[in-house]
């Protein structure tokens, strides 16, 4: 079996959801669901806790940030022992920890509680999702990767869709505490399940069928260890899909962690009602993650050059995306600001998918490692967006003020996408044998 099939034999969509590879993808992508219901479910509470607890803005700001301080500092080292240890370790103890984190939030009682409580959501989260391309690099062929990231992506952006009417409609039964129980609690519940069904190596599941490994790329049974890394390599070729990374997670985390509160207090809406428009704007973001995952393959399909697959994608979305801002700061009508929200974010999620194929592409024996350097830079949006929202509105009383750096970063992502070179990966190195007893 090769990596690297022909563009003509492409594997139906369908494959990517039947027989025990389905049953695996399916699980990854009820893992960005559930993991991104925990990661906004506070954004949907921060007007609630804020009155309760007392908070300005600017530290309101801070508590969004908080999951991005660990979020940004563990990608690379959990990205490492999913290369390591395999996802399905790596993965479960990933769950475990974002898991009690989210049920932790249910009992603070101040900023600084609510700051702890939200650093270990992101520890646990940290290094998930390249965890989850080294998942893919064993269990995707390669021209479905593009679609395969995509809709993972638009699970995650479903989760981000639905957890504001979720989390609203629990809050009059349980409070916003009771919300974090519950949700912890079913985060918990996916780990058991992932634990109990995954094995790293396809072959190893007693359910899988020739028919689905003939389409899959053959796995390595090798480990890696931190010497055996090709570092150099590694971040000079990940650098520039970081930098476009970075520039689409900043608009990414605006909306995520600001939306509920921009739709509240800009148009003086209840908690029920802002949940609705923010769930629009999420559910577009959700059409778009998978929109630009079929871009990417069919211009793949249809060129067979990867390296325009990929960046042609990238520029289409980050185009739409500052076409569509433009009118944030001229219309003032919520239906109409909605509709220009949710085709924002349609264009901006197109871009997730084909960005994280690259890793992928670049690096498939180091998927977790090369994807943990770029979702750095994410977790690095993570930390300072939510910040530096706030910190504007408070300084200019304004909530469209901090669209215009939105703008300007799409247009930096598009020039940087140029340098991103996935028909380049880097040659396949020789590593030890894998030690006895890891897990399959």
């Amino acid at each position: 079996m090769s990596d690297t099939p022909s563009s003509d034999a492409m594997p139906r969509l369908s494959r990517l959801f039947t027989g025990t590879t389905g049953r695996v993808y399916i699980l990854l992508c009820l893992m960005l669901f559930i993991e991104y219901i925990d990661r906004v479910n506070l954004s949907v509470a921060a007007p609630l806790i804020k009155r309760e607890l007392g908070l300005s803005n600017t530290e309101l700001g801070f508590a969004l940030s908080a999951f991005g301080y660990c979020y940004a500092g563990f990608q690379i080292v959990n990205g490492y022992l999913g290369d390591r240890f395999g996802p399905r370790l790596t993965l479960t103890l990933c769950g475990v920890l974002w898991g009690i984190g989210t049920i932790a939030t249910g009992f603070v009682g101040g900023l600084t509680s609510l700051v702890f409580a939200r650093l270990l959501v992101g520890l646990g989260e940290a290094g998930t999702i390249p965890t989850g391309a080294r998942v893919m690099s064993n269990w995707v062929p390669r021209n479905r990767r593009g679609f395969a990231q995509g809709f993972t992506h638009s699970s995650a952006r479903l989760a981000a869709g639905v957890a504001p009417p979720i989390v609203a409609a629990m809050v009059p039964f349980v409070g916003w505490r009771g919300a974090f129980f519950v949700l912890g609690g079913i985060s918990l519940i996916w780990v058991v399940a992932w634990f109990v069904y995954f094995r790293n190596d396809p072959r190893m599941h007693k359910s899988i069928t020739e028919a689905e490994l003939a389409d899959l790329p053959v796995f390595s049974t090798m480990q890696t260890t931190l010497s055996e890394i090709p570092y150099s390599q590694l971040i000079r070729r990940i650098l520039p899909v970081a930098l476009v990374f970075f520039c689409h997670a900043w608009t990414l985390w605006l909306f995520l962690t600001w939306l509920p509160t921009f739709f509240t207090e800009t148009y003086k809406l209840n908690i029920k009602v802002s949940a609705l428009f923010t769930s629009a704007v999420f559910l577009a973001g959700m059409i778009g993650d998978t929109a630009g995952g079929l871009l990417t393959d069919a211009i793949y399909k249809r060129t067979g050059d990867l390296n325009k697959a990929r960046r042609d994608a990238v520029i289409v979305g980050f185009s739409g995306a500052m076409v569509f801002l433009l009118p944030v700061f001229l219309v003032h009508n919520t239906f109409a600001i909605t509709l220009t929200l949710g085709a924002s974010l349609f264009f901006l999620e197109m871009t997730e998918g084909p960005i994280w194929a690259v890793p992928i592409d670049i690096a498939p024996q180091f998927a977790g490692i090369a994807g943990g350097i770029m979702s750095t830079s994410a977790g690095l949006a993570a930390v300072i967006s939510p910040v530096a929202f706030g910190l504007m509105v408070d300084l200019t009383g304004s909530f469209s003020v901090p669209f215009i750096v939105s703008i300007g970063f799409a247009g930096v992502g598009i020039v940087v996408s140029f340098y991103m070179r996935p028909d380049r990966p880097i040659g396949v190195v020789n590593i030890g044998p894998r030690p006895a007893g890891a897990m399959p």
